[in-house]
């Protein structure tokens, strides 16, 4: 009697395979949506950085704690910021992958051997940003290496002709084409060369040239861009450089210092020349758009969207827009984030990370603003959402 018992329970305690034919499957989990374009490129400097700057010899580098320790993985990447920076949230809504840096790429390369491209790490994207990186060379090389604008540029055709030979170049054309750039770069021709008079170079260009030769520079490499099949483009402004910590608490230039700010305003001597610059950027972008009307130009006044957050604080959930968050001295701006010791608690209360750089909180307002324009209009004539519905 005992084994029949046991044979029973056996039975009635096992699996009924048999009703799976009347019942039906479970359902599959749901498919992740398909990309909105085929990849997200990045040029820029410490704004766009994603972890280039961890492979040089520099002393920009974001690769230790407390940076990233709001991040997805709470652990530092070389982001500037305690979390994501615009162009995480932006891979985001375009259906990709958070882009990697092409250093990292080029890592993986060598150690796949000569000659051996790492084309899977690539075909979604690229980011080639470098902290202290200018559109001159030579900005922000008294902090040791970075990738220059130039440099970065070639980085890109690099790409293009790795992926032409590995997938062809009609369909590296075609790629590229439907792509997205994103551009960010710019302030620290100002914050490490023409404010600290560098070479002399108050001397030879006054403010508006200055702005001038940037610019013209700037216009000269997005033609490079457009010459290997680059179509669509942000191309992001200037922030408010003059409200940065790092600024009023008298570590600008000796000349800049009757321009000093008293109780952490913005100091609008810097915030003009920026303003200036911007502008002249958006008017390159739009006369190289009446020249190439083939391309798409989205030029976004990140200058805009900052001094928004800035004037409605309360409306966007900041406690203080003058104290970065991870520094020491007044306002947080004198002694850059390099101790986990000399951070706030809690980032999100603060618009400034560190003596230069916003929080993730920022960067996922300004990311929002950059996609569709949620909390202002930045992005003239359109925004990422609108251009990547745009057929070429």
């Amino acid at each position: 009697m005992a084994p029949l018992l046991a044979l029973l329970f056996l039975f009635f305690s096992a699996p009924q395979r048999c009703s799976a034919s009347t019942s039906s499957p479970s359902p599959p989990p749901p498919r992740r949506p398909a990309p909105l374009v085929p990849a997200l490129f990045v040029i820029g400097d410490s704004t766009a950085d994603v972890g280039t700057n961890n492979y040089l010899g520099t002393l920009a580098r974001a690769d230790r704690e407390p940076y990233g320790r709001d991040f997805d993985t709470h652990r530092p990447t070389g982001r500037f910021s305690n979390g994501r920076i615009p162009v995480d949230y932006l891979a985001e809504r375009l259906g990709l992958p958070f882009v990697p840096p092409y250093l990292e790429q080029n890592m993986r390369t060598s150690a796949g051997g000569a000659g051996i491209t790492n084309i899977d790490g690539m075909i979604q994207g690229v980011n080639y940003a470098s902290a202290a990186a200018g559109i001159i060379s030579s900005s922000g090389s008294e902090l040791g290496m970075h990738v220059s604008l130039t440099q970065q540029v070639q980085q890109v055709e690099d790409t293009y002709e790795q992926l032409s030979l590995a997938l062809g170049e009609a369909a590296a054309a075609n790629l590229f084409r439907r792509s997205v750039f994103f551009v960010s770069i710019g302030s620290n021709d100002f914050i490490h060369y023409y404010l600290r008079n560098v070479s002399g170079v108050q001397m030879r260009y006054l403010p508006w040239e200055f702005n001038q030769l940037l610019v013209s520079t700037m216009r000269q490499e997005i033609k490079n861009l457009y010459n290997i099949n680059v179509r669509k483009v942000i191309l992001m402004g200037l922030p408010p450089v003059g409200c940065a910590p790092h600024f009023p608490v008298g570590c600008a230039p000796h000349f800049l210092e009757e321009y000093g700010s008293q109780s952490g305003e913005c100091i609008d001597y810097i915030n003009n020349v920026v303003i200036e610059f911007n502008y002249a950027l958006r008017y390159m972008s739009s006369e190289f758009i009446r020249q190439h009307p083939d391309s798409m130009i989205s030029y976004c006044d990140t200058f805009e969207g900052s001094v928004d957050i800035l004037n409605n604080r309360e409306r966007y959930g900041f406690v203080t827009t003058t104290d970065a968050c991870c520094g020491l001295g007044k306002y947080g701006g004198l002694i850059m984030c390099v101790l986990p010791q000399m951070a706030c608690s809690d980032a999100s209360s603060h618009v400034w990370w560190d003596e230069f750089h916003p929080t993730d909180a920022v960067n996922r307002i300004l990311a929002e603003n950059v996609w569709s324009s949620q909390h202002t209009k930045m992005c003239y004539p359109l925004d990422l959402q609108q251009m990547v519905k745009q057929k070429l």
